[in-house]
């Protein structure tokens, strides 16, 4: 029986936006709380901060990976667009085209011209690889920005809503602390979760993706306790 391995869909863009934005929710808006917790205002303030912190930068998010990917995959298309014409109009050139991609590739001259022919005689196969070869292209997997900027926005809201949370039930010293506790579990399993996904090691990642965290929180909160509420 043939072997075929298993592998996740990647190329769609809403995996990446959705790490992405989780890391980016967690890391801005547990900055920006401390940042202002440390300036000692009260607690409504703190709170006001972080939920327009979150709103914000979610739709912020959302809308970046939108315009991001939809230009990505204009630019895409124009591509395939002129190589499809290009197919349809010089066939023989697009041929030799090919044999000399599968020369350098170090296939021997006449099985190159025959792969090459046999390439060209289907219209989707030809425009597929060529495509591949010349751009680094998948006609079928241009990416999606509908569900880059979904999966970015309901990651951003996620992870900016954890460092936020204690501040919704209390205050003061207490909300700092669970808001720390609370951000630096959450970076961490962030991080090992990562790890995971690409196969590398999980506890590099999470000491990796919580040191990030504690850096941007750490000089937030000290430049707000520097600076001040007065």
């Amino acid at each position: 029986m043939p072997h075929e391995e298993e592998h996740r869909n990647v190329t769609s863009g809403g995996a990446r936006a959705a790490v992405f934005g989780m890391s980016d929710g967690l890391v801005t808006n547990v900055s920006l709380i401390l940042g202002f917790a440390g300036a000692h205002p009260a607690a409504t303030v703190v709170r006001l901060a972080g939920l327009a912190g979150l709103v914000a930068g979610a739709f912020s998010m959302g809308a970046g990976e939108y315009l991001s990917m939809a230009a990505q995959r204009g630019l895409f298309e124009r591509e395939l667009s002129i190589e499809r014409r290009a197919l349809q109009e010089t066939p023989e050139g697009e041929t030799e085209e090919l044999v000399e991609i599968f020369r350098r590739k170090g296939l021997a001259p006449e099985l190159a011209r025959r792969l090459a022919t046999e390439v060209m005689s289907d219209p989707d196969l030809a425009l597929e690889t060529h495509a591949r070869e010349e751009f680094g292209v998948d006609p079928r997997s241009l990416g999606s920005p509908w569900a880059a900027a979904i999966s970015s926005f309901v990651a951003f809201t996620v992870g900016a809503f954890l460092p936020l949370l204690p501040w919704l039930i209390g205050g003061g010293a207490a909300a700092v602390a669970w808001s720390i506790v609370i951000s630096a579990a959450t970076a961490a399993a962030l991080g090992a979760t990562l790890g995971r996904l690409t196969s590398s090691s999980m506890w590099l990642g999470a000491v990796r993706t919580l040191g990030i965290a504690t850096l941007a929180a750490g000089v937030t909160y000290g430049v707000g306790r520097a600076v001040g509420a007065g």
